[in-house]
């Protein structure tokens, strides 16, 4: 063995044994970046002048630490990912967090954010993906001086972190589909507009690759027809038989279908890479076609909100919520509750249907 190489191995192990420090045992993957909107934002926005922010009751009245900033009533799929993963307490958000704490990872996500700068833009100041792959090249200068600048250290632990992305939500629900705000449905067509979303996340991907990214989970878009904004608009059973509008659905169906290429793109060309593609689109299709297997007997509206299927209106400060949130597919107009998140994590997790996961799921990427 070099010098050098000797030199990145034990500033490796550093790193390693300041990640297990901080854990009772060691986790799969040495760290965990995740990047994303709403669904999986962790506190990023709470000191942001925005609408998108989720830091007050009865938001994580299930959470241990309470209104954190998660949309939802406890856990995000990436909370429970992270315990399936072994990771001894949650990631932590961007925003606040320095030192040796940012070795195990970090939370990007912003809430109403997407992949093009402008989307989400209706509600306020938010962090768009550019913006969290720039935010976490930062991290990785952090990192450097971490491991006293031994960029060899620093690659072979990013090499086996887990990422996971999931963007593209926004784009269709506070862009596309907002047409008073935006002009983007009236300049192209769903094909053409799912192109031009792949071909930016292409970018911004290949951008987290250059930077260190080899284990990457990219998260699709799920079925935000059937949201209960959505339902709270649209009378779809009127349109076309369907809870859902089918419209947004097919749209959204024509961009993951481009995802899963780009994941192939990616497995193919970039040395070393290792992406896989998480079926949201699906797992959700299944959970709404079998709520009841599921443990859920309201998938049609929010368990807080007012309105139309509690989904017109978000949930508001101090609003009592339902009683029985375990029952409830939605825990407001827009984001699931902590348990259907934890059937969704599972799916991502340890499926061994491609369908959930391509061409593997993140306990196998885990151990690739």
């Amino acid at each position: 063995m070099t010098v050098a190489a000797a030199a990145a191995a034990a500033l490796l192990a550093l790193a390693t044994f300041e990640i297990a420090a901080c854990s009772t045992e060691s986790p799969q993957v040495p760290c965990f970046f995740i990047f994303g909107d709403s669904l999986v934002d962790n506190g990023n926005n709470n000191g942001i002048l925005t609408l998108a922010r989720a830091n007050y009751l009865p938001y994580g009245v299930d959470f241990p630490d309470g209104a954190t900033g998660r949309f939802t009533n406890g856990r995000t799929t990436v909370d429970i990912l992270a315990e399936l993963l072994g990771f001894q307490g949650f990631i932590r958000p961007y925003e606040g967090t320095r030192g040796a704490a940012i070795l195990r990872g970090l939370n990007y996500a912003s809430g109403a954010s997407g992949i093009r700068e402008e989307s989400g833009s209706n509600l306020g100041a938010h962090i768009p993906m550019g913006e969290q792959v720039q935010r976490f090249r930062g991290t990785v200068r952090q990192i450097g001086r971490l491991l006293r600048g031994n960029q060899t250290a620093v690659n072979e632990l990013l090499g086996r972190c887990i990422f996971y992305a999931a963007m593209g939500s926004n784009d269709y629900l506070n862009n596309y589909f907002m047409p008073d705000s935006y002009s983007t449905s009236a300049d192209y067509d769903p094909k053409t507009y799912a192109a031009l979303l792949i071909q930016d996340y292409t970018r911004q991907l290949t951008a987290l690759y250059d930077i260190g990214a080899r284990k990457v989970a990219v998260g699709a878009v799920g079925q935000i027809g059937c949201i209960p904004y959505q339902l709270a608009r649209y009378d779809g059973a009127a349109a076309n038989g369907s809870r859902c509008n089918e419209r947004i659905n097919r749209a959204v169906a024509i961009y993951n279908a481009g995802l899963q290429v780009m994941v192939d793109r990616f497995n193919n060309e970039l040395p070393n890479a290792k992406f896989t593609f998480i079926n949201n689109y699906g797992s959700f299709k299944d959970i709404l076609s079998n709520a009841a297997s599921y443990g859920f007997d309201v998938i049609d509206k929010g368990c807080c909100g007012v309105g139309r299927n509690n989904g017109q209106i978000t949930c508001l400060p101090l609003q009592q919520p339902c009683d029985d949130r375990s029952k409830y597919l939605f825990w407001d107009a827009f984001h699931p509750t902590d348990a259907a998140n934890v059937v969704l994590a599972g799916k991502a997790f340890n499926s061994t249907a491609r369908s959930d996961a391509y061409p593997r799921n993140i306990q196998q990427l885990a151990a690739a």
